[in-house]
């Protein structure tokens, strides 16, 4: 390893996009707009080998994700995989595709814990938001079983304009199915979520109210439910550092092993990404000039560059500078402190009287 290198700490973390298939339609979803299409998916032998270099880089915890990951039908396979690697094993799912005798598989095979994922709280909204119907139904069935097999479980709650008005429902369901923690992570504007984005973007009212219903549901609900709270980057005045930092904490493998930096980051116009099956991972988190692209604070225009913050957040979200200001080597537009604000304080009143949710573009992608 090159001096240089030395300096740059090892990943702890993996999020493993096993595929981009789904039997949901959310008009939110975060994956690109152009997916990685079912014949290009790595093979389980491959995904075993991502994680033993992964284990090897410094990774401790692997999230499998998608799409939705049941629609692998190596899933439990996968999940062996990751733990004879000595990952700790998330999975995110939205439980359709899952049954019991499929969780008793992958509990057998080693997950350490489940993210359950819902659009809503009553059958009409969730059904109505995931484009799917009876989804609601199974989703409930499915959180029943993984009580029932004892698997610490998080309730993963999307929310937007048009279902934060359910948010102490959530609380109470997360109870209900015997989560230990619950998510409420507002919709990040990226992939095919940006498609849709003044049809889902709540009101500033509306984040107010959820944050008050958040610190309310904190002091009640102390050690029986952990709360984490993901308001809209949109009305922040400060950004938040992209993944800890761009190429500091973590690294994303894609569904045909192309390794980005975040989620997101296929979205950049002009950079190009490794992929697993060409070079090794230690190879690209060290010396990948994508992950070299943003990373620490050599790279900041100013304001940035001389700002106090730029070891705290690192200029912000990358992805989001692209989308709002059509640079991604911009500050984030989230930031007070830069011109970038002003146009995103235009576009949000711009967008202050979107149409209902029925104008939103459903995404079909398939199981």
């Amino acid at each position: 390893m090159a001096d240089g290198a030395r300096l740059i700490p090892p990943p702890i973390a993996m999020l493993a996009e096993l595929t981009h298939r789904c039997p949901l339609s959310c008009p939110y979803c975060s994956n690109p707009v152009d997916l990685a299409r079912r014949e290009a998916e790595l093979s389980t032998e491959d995904w075993a080998d991502v994680f033993r270099q992964a284990a090897g880089l410094g990774v401790l915890q692997v999230h499998l994700s998608g799409g939705e990951p049941a629609s692998r039908r190596d899933l439990a396979q996968i999940v062996a995989a990751a733990r004879e690697a000595g990952l700790y094993v998330n999975l995110i799912t939205s439980g359709i595709g899952l049954t019991e005798e499929r969780l008793t598989e992958i509990v057998a095979a080693g997950v350490d814990h489940i993210q359950l994922s819902v659009q809503g709280t009553r059958a009409e909204t969730a059904d109505r938001v995931g484009g799917y119907r009876g989804g609601f139904a199974k989703k409930m069935e499915i959180a029943e079983a993984i009580a029932r097999a004892g698997v610490a479980l998080t309730l993963n709650a999307v929310m937007h304009r048009h279902n934060l008005g359910e948010l102490p429902e959530v609380f109470d369901l997360a109870e209900r199915l015997g989560a230990r923690r619950v998510e409420i992570a507002c919709v990040q504007f990226q992939g095919w979520a940006l498609e849709n984005r003044a049809v889902l973007q709540p009101t500033r009212a509306q984040v107010d109210e959820a944050k008050d219903l958040v610190a309310e549901a904190r002091s009640a609900r102390a050690g029986r439910l952990v709360i984490d709270f993901v308001p809209p980057d949109y009305y922040a005045d400060l950004p938040k550092a992209c993944m800890g930092g761009w190429g500091s904490t973590g690294l994303n493998v894609a569904p045909d092993g192309t390794v980005l930096p975040c989620h997101a980051a296929q979205t950049i116009p002009g950079m190009r990404f490794a992929n697993f099956r060409d070079l090794t991972l230690e190879e690209i988190w060290y010396r990948g000039p994508a992950f070299a692209a943003f990373r620490g604070t050599d790279w900041m225009p100013d304001p940035c560059r001389s700002c106090d913050r730029r070891e705290i957040d690192f200029g912000g979200c990358r992805c989001q500078a692209l989308a709002v200001l059509g640079d991604a080597a911009a500050p984030d537009p989230v930031c007070r402190r830069t011109e970038g604000r002003t146009r995103l304080d235009e576009l949000l009143r711009a967008e202050g009287n979107a149409p209902d949710l029925e104008a939103a573009r459903w995404r079909r992608i398939g199981g």
